[in-house]
Parts: C-alpha cells; sequence; structure tokens
C-alpha cells in the first residue's frame, strides 16, 4: 500500500478498499498468477471487510432482492354526468 492509504485496514472507506482489491488483482496477473504469502493476507483481509461491507447493506434492507416489479396504475376517470 502507498503511503497516503490509511494505517489500518478497518479506517479504509470501502471505495479504497475496492482499489486496493483491484489492484492485488492486477499485481497477481504480473507475477505470473502468484500470490506472495503477504499480498495472500492482504488480499483474504480486504476481502473480509467487502464482504461485511455487502452483508450490512443485505441485513438493512438496503438492497432489491429479486426483479423489480413496476404496478402499472391506470389513470382515474371522472364521471361527468
Amino acid at each position: 500500500m502507498n503511503s497516503l492509504t490509511p494505517t489500518t485496514l478497518f479506517d479504509m472507506r470501502p471505495a479504497q478498499v475496492l482499489y486496493e482489491i483491484k489492484d492485488l488483482q492486477k499485481q497477481w496477473r504480473d507475477q505470473n498468477f502468484r500470490y506472495t504469502e503477504a499480498q495472500k493476507k492482504l488480499y483474504a483481509d480486504l476481502l473480509s471487510l467487502r464482504y461485511e461491507r455487502v452483508q450490512f447493506f443485505v441485513d438493512n434492507d438496503m438492497v432489491q432482492k429479486g426483479p423489480k416489479v413496476v404496478k402499472k396504475v391506470e389513470p382515474k376517470q371522472d364521471d361527468d354526468d
């Protein structure tokens, strides 16, 4: 990690977690599809943070589950007798 990242993983914003995961995946490809032991641990920690974040949204019903169903509302007609 560079010097601009927070000191611990738990101080990271959700977007930073995603950027770090993406950076590690790029390094993995550049290193002949192998992680070092330190990278394996960091990747596992970042993934667990990501899973916790997603689970938070699921637990608090902040995600859509299933297909979106749009109710069609028929326009009301005025009865002028």
